[in-house]
């Protein structure tokens, strides 16, 4: 039997740049999937330290002249920030370009990223069930719209204790996709997030614990694997962070107090 190949088109995930200034000066780029703009700028400017709330920012919109197509995607989005709101200041220390793989990638040292939150998370009473916690995965994925088409994207939602979905957000790169969900919270001023759970479609990073941790947000989990710094970090800002978020088993890495256990339904 003779093999043949087929033609056929496909749905890809679209990746463009987008830059980000801040009362007209630029501070940063990202690689992301057009869309939800604004709540990926406010987002960044709270995972890294530079707004707490919606009071600091005055307005968020695509610049005059950066149009590409009749949708009005423009890559360039300016946010000015509210009176009395400090300037971020641009450290030679903290290279802002990231891409759609990594958030911190450039970044000059640790120290550079371990930003101080304005939203402690520590004493932070939310209880959550086992059985809330196995449930979210697949509301999480039956609430992904892009990802049926392309198979291509990273998503974050943000859950009560009860398990209903606040909000959820889909992008190429995962620190985006969080982003975007802390920009949606900032936009709507439910900052700081707490009682909430942040999930994620895919493995838990250093960079999406200290994203949780400026936000507010007690509980981190995803599907996948931390990373050993990730684990040190949550341990760190009494976060709690659940990993392998799959059916009704799960390894809880750090905060398990907050967790109510059935049998057989944790590792540790």
């Amino acid at each position: 039997m003779e093999d043949r190949a087929t033609h056929r088109p496909d749905t890809l995930v679209v990746e463009e740049p987008l830059e980000i200034r801040v009362d007209g000066s630029p501070l940063a780029v990202t690689m992301r999937t057009p869309g939800d703009d604004v709540d990926l700028a406010a987002g960044f400017l709270c995972t890294e330290g530079i707004v707490r709330g919606r009071s600091d920012v005055q307005t968020a919109r695509h610049c005059s002249g950066a149009v590409v197509g009749a949708e009005n995607a423009g890559n360039v989005l300016d946010v000015t920030l509210a009176p009395g709101t400090p300037a971020p200041s641009v450290d030679p220390t903290r290279n802002f370009y990231t891409t759609s793989s990594c958030g911190l990638c450039g970044k000059a040292s640790i120290d550079a990223v371990r930003t101080s939150t304005a939203h402690p998370v520590a004493g932070d009473v939310l209880e959550v069930s086992v059985d809330v916690l196995a449930s979210l995965p697949d509301r999480l994925r039956a609430a992904q719209r892009v990802f049926d088409r392309t198979g291509g994207l990273h998503a974050a939602g943000l859950f009560t204790a009860a398990g209903d979905l606040l909000c959820i957000r889909e992008d190429v790169g995962r620190h985006n996709a969080v982003d975007k969900a802390v920009g949606w919270a900032l936009r709507n001023d439910r900052l700081p997030l707490r009682e909430t759970i942040l999930l994620v479609s895919g493995r838990a990073s250093f960079e999406l614990v200290q994203k949780a941790s400026m936000a507010g947000i007690p509980l981190l989990a995803a599907v996948s694997a931390p990373s050993t710094l990730a684990v040190d970090l949550a341990s760190e800002m009494g976060m709690t962070l659940v990993g392998f978020l799959r059916g009704n088993r799960m390894n809880v890495y750090a905060g398990a107090a907050r967790i109510g256990t059935t049998s057989d339904a944790l590792a540790h």
